[in-house]
């Protein structure tokens, strides 16, 4: 059986998904497959993901590996909230457009989205659906989940962070963020790990790895074991239990040991940069494109003329965002090249 295989200098930005894995992430996992080794998480790779995860975040953290962003997503939610509980969010937030309904409907939860300028929630933004406790008919927030970086590409710095964990903690919520991308946010802030999570206040975190070059790799990071509980038995019940863990970790370990996930986030960060400041130019060479939202990770959200991103869909595989007719996203990933980005910015110029 044949497969047709994409040309090898095909580039899309559509997604940071679209690309391939990074050759260090495929060198772990190749020199991972020698021999047996324990399943289910009882083996080495696993464990020095552990010691990594301590050494990133604090003594306290607890790294829980999984296949993917949606099950680390559900995991920690359901984690941290009873039954009855409810997920304050930003309306644009994964975990409410993206997710298929798996925190409702898996981890049987309610969400409650509230707009937020640009997808930041604020602590007086959380106020509108953090009421009602001890209220039989309302499902109890107690818990907020922010973005990091958020679905329309801002950054949380870590002072607003703290703010909304102060502002959750005293209401006795938890604070979950979601870090598909928070390789990209830390590039941006240039800041650690630690900084715009653990250290801010963070009670869970879903630790990405997909969207930065791993094979399929995430984690749920218990960053306050105090506002978690029945992971490992969660984590089975809920199909994110790999048997042969040691490949999960290896990746992990690859992204998270050493530099890698900076320096692939960074690299996707820098092309973003460099696609912007082309629009910027198009646009004020008289060109109809608008910037709607600040480029402060891996993506650049554009409105476009329909000339424009006709003869862009030619070339390049984007994404026209819902609800907006003229409005693409164009994401960027570790292996954008300035070429890849020269070549779309000319494709839009026409």
């Amino acid at each position: 059986m044949s497969i047709d295989t994409p040309r090898a200098a095909s580039r899309s930005f559509a997604s940071d998904n679209y690309a391939g894995a990074h050759p260090e992430v495929l060198a772990a996992v190749a020199a991972a497959n020698v021999g047996h080794a324990p399943a289910y998480g009882a083996d080495p790779w696993t464990a020095r993901f552990a010691e990594v995860v301590r050494t990133l975040f604090g003594e306290r953290a607890e790294a829980f590996p999984v296949f993917n962003g949606t099950g680390a997503n559900v995991l920690s939610l359901q984690a941290s909230l009873p039954r009855w509980g409810a997920v304050v969010c930003a309306r644009s937030a994964h975990v409410n457009v993206d997710e298929g309904g798996a925190p409702e409907k898996t981890a049987g939860l309610k969400l409650l989205p509230v707009p937020a300028e640009h997808g930041k929630l604020t602590p007086e933004l959380v106020d509108r659906e953090a009421w009602g406790w001890g209220d039989e008919h309302r499902a109890q927030p107690l818990a907020v989940s922010i973005s990091q970086s958020t679905e329309l590409g801002t950054c949380y710095t870590a002072a607003e962070v703290r703010a909304l964990a102060d502002h959750a903690h005293e209401r006795g919520m938890v604070l979950h963020v979601d870090g598909s991308r928070l390789g990209n946010a830390a590039a941006h802030l240039g800041c650690s790990l630690a900084e715009i999570t653990s250290e801010a206040g963070v009670d869970l975190l879903s630790l990405g790895g997909t969207k930065n070059g791993l094979l399929g790799a995430e984690a749920v990071v218990v960053l306050n074991p105090d506002a978690a509980s029945g992971l490992p038995y969660l984590r089975k019940l809920d199909m994110q239990l790999g048997s042969k863990m040691r490949f999960v970790s290896a990746q992990l370990i690859a992204l998270y040991e050493g530099d890698l996930w900076l320096r692939s986030a960074g690299r996707a960060n820098e092309m973003a940069s460099r696609l912007r400041a082309g629009l910027e130019t198009l646009a004020a060479r008289g060109a109809r494109i608008g910037l709607p939202h600040p480029t402060q990770s891996n993506v650049v959200f554009a409105a476009l003329p329909a000339d424009a991103r006709a003869r862009a869909h030619e070339r390049f595989r984007f994404y026209d965002w819902p609800g907006d007719d003229s409005l693409v996203r164009l994401m960027c990933a570790f292996d954008t090249t300035p070429d890849d980005v020269d070549a779309l910015l000319a494709a839009i110029a026409g």
